[in-house]
């Protein structure tokens, strides 16, 4: 991802939220959503140079149509240790069930093993049983923690995902 993208990939995030998170999060939450004020944070972030998360983009015909990012692992019990995490992973909905998605995640995994992680967790909705259906196809299984997430004072349980990253993971970007 580079500045460039920044705009683009606010729209697939707004977008992402929109259509997953219907029912499941405020409404007011959603139609607050901007993509030029997510595009703005997006361009801090990255002129900040904050190399902790590393953001990937998927492309058709030079659009962007996916995002995903992953860093470290946020939770401070378990430290760098813990693994790496999923912060992020949204397609168009235009493009749902094309393969966009698992290209993404399968990249996201490959670079977190390259980077010598262990494991990748994540956070999903917990009513959102499109995500975790697809996550669970992509190898990731509940580890049992669940957590309010607050969206506008409104408690949305999440339940956290994890998955082991082989050596096969990481060999998977000198392929791509």
């Amino acid at each position: 991802m580079t500045l460039d993208d920044c705009e683009a990939v606010a729209h697939v995030r707004v977008r992402g939220w929109q259509s997953a998170y219907a029912g499941m999060v405020p409404q007011a939450h959603l139609d607050a959503m901007s993509v030029e004020k997510g595009a703005a944070r997006l361009r801090d972030h990255l002129a900040r140079g904050d190399s902790a998360g590393r953001s990937l983009v998927a492309e058709r015909g030079r659009q962007v149509i996916g995002w995903a990012c992953y860093g470290p692992y946020r939770d401070e019990e378990g430290g760098r240790t813990a693994g790496a995490e999923l912060y992020a992973l949204y397609v168009l909905p235009e493009h749902h069930s094309t393969g966009v998605g698992r290209a993404l995640t399968a990249e996201v995994l490959a670079r977190a093993a390259a980077d010598g992680h262990r494991r990748m967790l994540l956070w999903v909705l917990t009513e959102n049983a499109p995500a975790r259906r697809f996550y669970t196809k992509a190898g990731f299984a509940p580890d049992g923690t669940e957590a309010p997430f607050d969206v506008d004072g409104v408690a949305v349980p999440e339940t956290r995902y994890f998955r082991r990253l082989s050596a096969a993971d990481a060999a998977a970007t000198s392929r791509g």
